[in-house]
């Protein structure tokens, strides 16, 4: 890791114009600007609650609030690793020119992303007030599930933009495993209506683990376990440097595929 943290530190300048430029390009000529990250969960939250609460309802206590939390941390980790599965190939021409550490490219767009989700969760503050939610003192552990997911988010955008060099066909083929990875995600429904086994295979997705330590502490006042924050770290390290390793593995040949 140390030779990552000499680089990264060397071209922090460079990291922070990439992520100044993501920012600027997703909200260039929008007329509401940084709003619509605000606005995006709040709409979203407004359509599918009507939808499931009304046609499904489901047994769920203030159940704006708990699709909020889910649907804003899902909607990090799909425009993180969207992102930064073409940031490889957006980047070519650049990577072609100047010698400089590739993942830094896949790295500025996932510290983008998790930018926009910091402004996602004024809307979070917002419903509190909106639902008279009670806060608990728990809520200052809020920063521990996004910093798991942030690493994870990295790791898997990493090797996910390296699979895009070498076969395109992976960027199309991704947006149907999102879909299916957020339907098979207790995030506008309770994980108790699942059958045994798909409740039993649950504890292999890293999202549902994220979201469910988010809702404990944002929502329920429980100070997430011991057990809890070891599966959430587990998976974000695991993510981690398996993304360090094949990016290692597959930068030098980058060239030759952009």
């Amino acid at each position: 890791m140390m030779p990552y943290i000499i680089k990264f530190w060397k071209y922090r300048e460079l990291l922070y114009q990439l992520v100044i430029r993501d920012l600027r390009v997703k909200y260039r000529r929008s007329v509401l600007g940084y709003a619509w990250s605000l606005l995006n969960p709040l709409l979203m939250m407004a359509v599918i609650s009507i939808v499931f609460s009304y046609m499904f309802r489901f047994e769920i206590d203030n159940y704006p609030m708990y699709l909020l939390t889910g649907l804003i941390l899902y909607n990090f980790f799909n425009e993180a690793t969207t992102l930064s599965m073409s940031s490889i190939i957006n980047g070519g021409s650049l990577i072609r020119k100047v010698s400089l550490p590739k993942y830094i490219f896949p790295l500025s767009r996932t510290v983008s992303s998790f930018i926009n989700l910091l402004f996602s969760l004024v809307a979070i503050i917002i419903m509190f007030a909106i639902t008279w939610t009670p806060i608990s003192w728990t809520i200052i552990f809020f920063p521990l599930p996004l910093i798991y997911l942030f690493i994870f988010a990295l790791g898997a955008g990493m090797i996910l933009s390296v699979l895009s060099v070498y076969y395109r066909d992976i960027m199309h083929l991704y947006g149907v495993i999102l879909t299916a990875w957020m339907y098979l995600t207790p995030i506008f429904y309770p994980a108790h209506i699942l059958p045994e086994l798909p409740r039993a295979l649950m504890k292999f997705n890293p999202l549902f683990h994220y979201i469910a330590v988010f809702r404990e502490v944002v929502l329920y006042g429980q100070v997430p376990t011991l057990r809890s924050n070891l599966v959430c770290l587990a998976f974000s390290i695991t993510s981690l440097l398996v993304g360090l390793y094949v990016f290692k593995k597959a930068q030098d040949k980058f060239v030759l595929y952009l």
